[in-house]
């Protein structure tokens, strides 16, 4: 009998537990070089397995001694190339070769080994794999109760996130900072275990980066070059809620059950959403809907009645392809990040999916407005109709979302009506929000502001009339508005005769585009005391700068403003703090402003004056 031991098999000592009980008697050992080289490899770095594995080749030779079995070392050391290729499967494969050329039983601790080699048709024999010590995180001692996730990084002190969501604190919890040598040791003992437990696996393998899933603890191992140390975060939910632990328990059911939806969980990292999500899940599969989810890694706390996916060959579309096939009532999108995340989940919507997406977000309203420029403004209400906000654990906010054709608040001529998302509180019923198209740009506008005297309308309305006028004028503008429908505009007095127009020609249709009655002067006739009127004109350079500084870049044909971190956001451009334009930062996280056009020529004199460029988001 020939036996071809792996290396699962020799470090967990099961050849020599099948000599000890006679299965073995009389048998070949045929060890592979490529065991030995792996072996060796893990006892320099220092890993308890590798020595246990050459512990266990000493006690083969004793039992050659004693004239119980024959031991070959058989095949030829593993290259630089596959030893790195070992999470692979590079050298399993030289095993199992050999395995096939010496007609040999593959004994093995390894599950997917033993599928492989019984694919293809070699005589198997597989063993549970054995757990070193007691099956237990090896970093388990750091958790208390009340103990969210533990971070470990070599040459600090292990410090914790500890306490209940509404006052959760970073603190450290030992005395002495972790070395290299232990980090490395808890990260191979974690993967180890993660891949030889039944409730474990590992759930993205990259270079310097491993996340490994082991029953409700998920654990991050970065190591160098990916960043500049090992470390080690593990995150474990501390609560485990249902629908009715919120507050619109009552209403949330019901709008649950009353049709599919789309929702949009929203909160600051570490609010408790995933939680939110979990009792959302578990209630609609309790109310006979066919549940699954969509997570990347895979860390929801849910009954085995929902089936978990994650990105199907790094790619969630693909995934998403794949739930369309199985026809869910309802997918669980954990988390909605990035555009080409917020474009699965639309189409899936669209598609008649009910979808719950949990997203990263600081305000309510800020979780819809990620979705503008990445879908289109008409389609938000079918894609969204409700953002659910968490706040330390708790239900804040709850937002109703639909579509009206309606003249948006704040403005009076009929001809203005257009589609307009309006954004109601669940709980009053009263407008929060409006969201349209107002001159080409999308806006979004709160309804019950109390900070100022002007209204997000009034604002909108000022940019708007300072842009149309400044088509026209070569000097300062300023916009003073008188009413809802009323303006006056005041201009250089070198540019009136510009701003009108030839029997005011240019005047009026700048009204009936805006729908505002607009009354031109010059700076002159603009009385002392409104320039001290808050809002009642742009800032001046007096006032100080706020919002992101940057630096735009003028290419041949644009100039360029980089805003990676606000794609799809309404921003405003401003020159120490006086207002220039409006625009929407584009799917490419840019702002890309045509070089001879009017707005560009202000931004490049803006440029050339040394004047602090800044974005302000809206």
């Amino acid at each position: 009998m020939n036996i071809v031991p792996d290396t699962s098999a020799v470090i967990d000592g099961r050849v020599s537990e099948r000599i000890d009980d006679g299965r073995y008697d009389g048998a070949t050992i045929l060890v592979p070089e490529a065991v030995i080289g792996e072996l060796e490899a893990q006892a320099n770095a220092g890993y308890d397995s590798g020595w246990d594995g050459l512990s266990e080749l000493q006690k083969l030779t004793d039992a050659v001694d004693a004239g119980t079995i024959e031991i070959k070392y058989i095949g030829r050391r593993p290259r630089a190339d596959e030893q790195q290729g070992a999470g692979e499967g590079d050298i399993d494969a030289l095993i199992r070769d050999l395995a096939e050329d010496h007609n040999a039983t593959l004994l093995t601790s390894d599950v997917v080994q033993s599928e492989v080699g019984k694919a293809k048709g070699l005589s198997v024999e597989y063993v549970e794999p054995r757990i070193r010590g007691d099956e237990e995180l090896p970093i388990s001692e750091y958790f208390t109760e009340e103990t969210m996730s533990v971070h470990l990084k070599a040459g600090t002190k292990p410090k914790a996130k500890r306490g209940a969501l509404s006052g959760m604190s970073y603190e450290t919890i030992g005395d002495t900072a972790s070395t290299d040598e232990q980090m490395e040791e808890w990260a191979d003992a974690i993967e180890t275990l993660a891949r030889k437990s039944r409730e474990g696996f590992i759930e993205l393998s990259e270079p310097g980066m491993n996340i490994v899933q082991y029953k409700n603890y998920r654990i991050a191992i970065a190591r160098p070059p990916f960043s500049d140390g090992i470390e080690i975060t593990a995150v474990r939910p501390i609560a485990k809620t249902t629908l009715d632990d919120y507050e619109f328990a009552d209403e949330l059911r019901d709008r649950f059950l009353e049709r599919q939806r789309g929702v949009l969980i929203a909160g600051s990292p570490g609010a408790g959403k995933s939680t939110f999500a979990q009792a959302v899940a578990e209630f609609l599969n309790e109310n006979d809907y066919a549940v699954k989810t969509m997570e990347k890694p895979r860390d929801l706390q849910v009954g085995p009645e929902i089936t978990q996916y994650t990105a199907l060959a790094g790619d969630m579309e693909k995934t998403a392809d794949s739930l369309l096939l199985v026809r869910p009532d309802y997918t669980i999108y954990d988390e909605v990040r990035k555009t080409k995340d917020f474009g699965v989940f639309a189409d899936m919507r669209l598609a008649g999916v009910g979808m719950v997406g949990v997203v990263h977000a600081t305000r309510a309203i800020d979780a819809l407005q990620r979705l503008i420029g990445r879908v289109e403004l008409g389609m938000i209400p079918q894609v969204v109709d409700t953002v659910v906000y968490i706040e330390e654990g708790q239900v804040h906010t709850v937002y109703n979302v639909k579509t009206e054709v309606k003249v948006p608040a704040g403005l009076t001529a009929e001809d203005l009506a257009r589609p307009v998302i309006q954004v109601t509180d669940f709980e009053t019923g009263r407008p929060e929000y409006e969201i349209y198209t107002f001159n080409r740009q999308v806006v979004t506008v709160p309804l019950n502001e109390d900070e100022t005297d002007d209204t997000g309308v009034d604002r909108i309305a000022k940019k708007e009339i300072e842009r149309e006028i400044r088509s026209a004028a070569r000097g300062h503008v300023e916009v003073e508005l008188k009413g809802q429908n009323t303006a006056v505009v005041y201009v250089d007095e070198n540019d009136i005769s510009y701003v009108i127009g030839k029997g005011g020609g240019r005047i009026s249709d700048i009204e009936d585009r805006l729908g505002i009655s607009i009354d031109v002067r010059t700076h002159s006739e603009k009385p002392k005391s409104a320039g001290g009127v808050a809002g009642s004109g742009p800032k001046t350079q007096s006032m100080e700068p706020q919002g992101d500084v940057v630096q735009p870049e003028i290419t041949s044909r644009h100039v360029v403003i980089r805003m990676d971190e606000h794609v799809g956001e309404t921003v405003e451009v401003r020159a120490d703090g006086e207002y220039l334009f409006t625009a929407t930062v584009g799917r490419g996280g840019d702002i890309q402003v045509s070089r001879g056009s009017a707005i560009a020529e202000e931004l490049e004199d803006a440029i050339d004056r040394k004047r602090q460029i800044t974005v302000v988001a809206t």
